[in-house]
C-alpha cells in the first residue's frame, strides 16, 4: 500500500468513527433536550408543532405526544386564558397580525409573558424550507423593572406596522418586506389583488359592511398563504401578496384557491347579498428588478385583469415579451 493509499485509508476510518460517534450523541442529545428547562419545539412548513420538550409542553398545556398547529394552540390557550398572554378582543386579527410577522425572516426574537406571572425570552429560527425552531428560555428574575417598559415598546412596534382594521401588514411593512427580497436578491413572485366592485358593496351596505368584506377577505387570505408568504394592505381594498420562491404552477394554484374561499365567503347578506370576487394583477419577482417596476408590473396585470371582466388573474412578467391572458376564476392556467 501506497503512503497516499495509507493516509486515505486513515482518514476514511477517522470519518468512520467521528460519523459513529456522532450516532451515540443522539440519544443523550434528545434525553437533554427532552428535560431541558428551556422551552424547545420544532414547526414545520404547515406550522404543525413536530416536536415539543416536557418544558414546551408544560408552559403551553400539551398533552405528551400531541400535534397542533400553532394558530389552533393560540387559539384554545387564548379562550382559556392560559399560556401566552394576548391582549386583544380579536384573536383572529391577532393572529392575523403576529403571522404577518412571523417566519419572514431567518431569525426573530423577542419577549412573552405567560399567564402565571413567567416571561419568558423567544428566539426563532427559520429553515428555508419554512420549518420554525422555537426555543424560549425564563427571563421572569432579569431586569425586572425594564420589562414592562420593553413589552410597551414591542407593542408600540407592532402597531406601526400592523393595518389596524384588518390586522394584516400595513402598506410600509409589506413594501419593507419586498425591498428586503430584492435587497437579497431572492427571486419570487407579487400578486396585487383587488376587491371587484367595493365601491358599489359600501354604497349599498354601508361602510362598515364595506370594513367587514376588508377584514374577512383579509383574514382568508392570511390564512391560507405559506406562513413564508407576505401579506399586506396597500390601500383603500388592495392587497398585496408576496410568495417565496416557489413554482409558478403553484403559485396560481394558491390564487385560485383563495378566489374559491373569497368567493364562500358568507358577509354581504339581505337584499344587497352577492358574492365576493376579486382580481389580481401576477408578477415575477427578479434579482435585477426594482421596487417600483415589480409594482408597475402588478398594476398593469391588474388593470387588465378588471379590464377583462374582474374576477380573474391576469401575469404580466418582467419580460416585457411575455404576457398571460387574464384568467377567469377556476380556468387551468
Amino acid at each position: 500500500m501506497s503512503g497516499f493509499e495509507a493516509r486515505g485509508d486513515l482518514q476514511m476510518k477517522e470519518v468512520e468513527r467521528d460519523d459513529a460517534a456522532r450516532e451515540d450523541l443522539v440519544p443523550d442529545l434528545l434525553d437533554m433536550l427532552r428535560h431541558s428547562v428551556a422551552l424547545v419545539g420544532l414547526y414545520d412548513r404547515d406550522e404543525i408543532l413536530r416536536y415539543a420538550n416536557e418544558a414546551f409542553r408544560a408552559a403551553y398545556f400539551l398533552a405528551p405526544d400531541e400535534r397542533i398547529d400553532w394558530q389552533t394552540l393560540m387559539r384554545r390557550n387564548f379562550a382559556a386564558r392560559r399560556g401566552t398572554v394576548i391582549e386583544t378582543d380579536d384573536i383572529e386579527s391577532w393572529i392575523s397580525s403576529v403571522r404577518s410577522r412571523r417566519g419572514k425572516s431567518r431569525q426573530r426574537t423577542y419577549e412573552s409573558d405567560l399567564h402565571g406571572g413567567r416571561f419568558i425570552w423567544v428566539n426563532e429560527t427559520r429553515r428555508d424550507d419554512g420549518w420554525i425552531l422555537y426555543v424560549g428560555t425564563d427571563v421572569t428574575q432579569l431586569n425586572v423593572s425594564e420589562r414592562h417598559l420593553r413589552l410597551l415598546n414591542d407593542k408600540l412596534s407592532r402597531q406601526s406596522f400592523t393595518d389596524e382594521l384588518t390586522g394584516v401588514s400595513n402598506r410600509r411593512h409589506v413594501l419593507g418586506q419586498l425591498q428586503a427580497a430584492l435587497d437579497e436578491g431572492q427571486a419570487g413572485w407579487a400578486c396585487l389583488l383587488d376587491i371587484d366592485h367595493f365601491k358599489a358593496i359600501n354604497d349599498a351596505c354601508g361602510h362598515q359592511t364595506g370594513d367587514d368584506v376588508l377584514v374577512a377577505v383579509a383574514q382568508t387570505v392570511r390564512r391560507t398563504l405559506r406562513l413564508t408568504d407576505g401579506f399586506g394592505r396597500v390601500g383603500g381594498e388592495e392587497f398585496l401578496i408576496l410568495f417565496a420562491q416557489q413554482p409558478f404552477d403553484d403559485v396560481m394554484s394558491t390564487l385560485r384557491r383563495l378566489q374559491a374561499a373569497i368567493g364562500g365567503l358568507d358577509v354581504l347578506r339581505g337584499p344587497a347579498a352577492r358574492r365576493i370576487t376579486v382580481s389580481g394583477g401576477v408578477t415575477d419577482v427578479s434579482r435585477k428588478d426594482t421596487q417600483a417596476q415589480v409594482l408597475r408590473r402588478a398594476d398593469l396585470g391588474l388593470y387588465r385583469a378588471k379590464e377583462n371582466g374582474r374576477d380573474r388573474l391576469h401575469v404580466v412578467a418582467s419580460d416585457d415579451r411575455f404576457e398571460a391572458p387574464a384568467l377567469a376564476r377556476g380556468e387551468a392556467g
